[in-house]
């Protein structure tokens, strides 16, 4: 029993060897994501499945489900650093922005929207729930570990700190940041144009309802109202620009993180020099990534990288799916020759 506890409290906050087998496993996530594409299965949202007695509410689960990642961040950054003999005010200013940016992402997702702005949730089942909750809280350690300065640059092969800067190397983060802000931006004004959408029609209906049956109301307007978005703004080329745009967050995070220095850049007297990690080899997908940064001497995102695609390869099967469902209510005319989220591409 001791050694149990004692193998579940090295992940809390996460200790070298726990953060390492974490990114390890969460860097192959993409792999798993082709069970998306071969069962046409996700019960939730447009696909829940209404009377499953394992389904949760959905503002609930929804909520819980994302505030693990902000929750574990700032934990994270609040006792990690100290298990090293150094606080989080010493962090660099580029490391706090990406840690800062993380949690005001998911303060919108966790707190704002399901609680407070969408006009209804549809049931959640327990295994998304699961899943989704097991995703952010490994997504957020990794993210976590790698902003407070734990040190891959072992299993890359080569030092990430550059001699001298560059101006490309200064504008980067700046580059990201203007991206994460207009990516976030947009996706909440498509987010909200669609839940606007969705309430203007559910009170079309409930008042065409209540002149029919002398004014009783049902007691939530709201559920399973969906409607296929105009085709203006960004919605004239996609169906999901939210996803898109979302992605694009992402990427301006990937981008601050170029930025982002393990501990023994800023801490050279540390008694732990450089938070070092057992090394990791990057998935094969992620080893043009890391060739790019090396030719461009700036620290690799590596982290931060993996959620841009975890986040898109997950994303991306649900798009799809949500493309086929508003041809077949809507019909073909009313998608409008539309791609799910990547503009030009018909199958996406």
């Amino acid at each position: 029993m001791n050694n149990i506890f004692a193998f579940a409290k090295s992940f809390f906050p996460p200790q070298p060897w726990a953060y390492t087998w974490q990114l390890r496993l969460f860097q192959w996530f993409p792999a798993a994501t082709v069970v998306q594409w071969l069962l046409d299965y996700h019960p939730s949202g447009k696909f829940s499945m209404p009377n499953s007695a394992l389904n949760l509410n959905g503002r609930f689960a929804w909520s819980v489900m994302e505030v693990v990642g902000p929750i574990n961040v700032i934990y994270i950054l609040s006792t990690l650093p100290a298990e090293f003999n150094f606080s989080f005010a010493e962090l660099p200013l580029w490391n706090k922005i990406a840690g800062a940016l993380y949690v005001i992402h998911y303060f919108n997702r966790s707190i704002l929207n399901p609680l407070f702005v969408a006009p209804s949730i549809s049931p959640v089942r327990l295994e998304v729930f699961a899943l989704a909750f097991i995703f952010n809280w490994i997504n957020s350690s990794c993210i976590a570990g790698w902003i407070t300065g734990y040190d891959l640059t072992e299993g890359l092969g080569y030092a990430s700190l550059p001699a001298s800067s560059t101006t490309l190397q200064q504008c980067l983060p700046y580059i990201g940041l203007a991206t994460f802000v207009y990516g976030m931006i947009g996706n909440i004004r498509s987010e909200r144009t669609l839940w606007s959408l969705r309430r203007e029609e559910a009170q079309r209906r409930a008042a065409k309802k209540s002149d029919e049956k002398g004014g009783e109301q049902d007691e939530n307007i709201y559920h399973k109202v969906y409607v296929i978005p105009p085709a203006q703004g960004l919605f004239r080329w996609v169906l999901y620009p939210h996803y898109s745009l979302e992605w694009l967050e992402w990427i301006g995070f990937a981008l601050v993180g170029t930025a982002v220095y393990p501990a023994h850049a800023f801490l050279p007297t540390i008694s732990h020099p450089g938070l070092p990690a057992p090394s990791v080899a990057p998935a094969p997908w992620l080893k043009p990534f890391a060739m790019i940064a090396k030719y461009l001497r700036v620290p690799f995102p590596w982290p931060a990288l993996v959620f841009v695609l975890n986040d898109v390869f997950t994303m991306l099967p649900q798009a799809r799916r949500g493309l086929r469902w508003y041809t077949t209510q809507f019909g073909k005319d009313a998608v409008a020759g539309r791609s799910a989220v990547i503009p030009g591409v018909p199958f996406l």
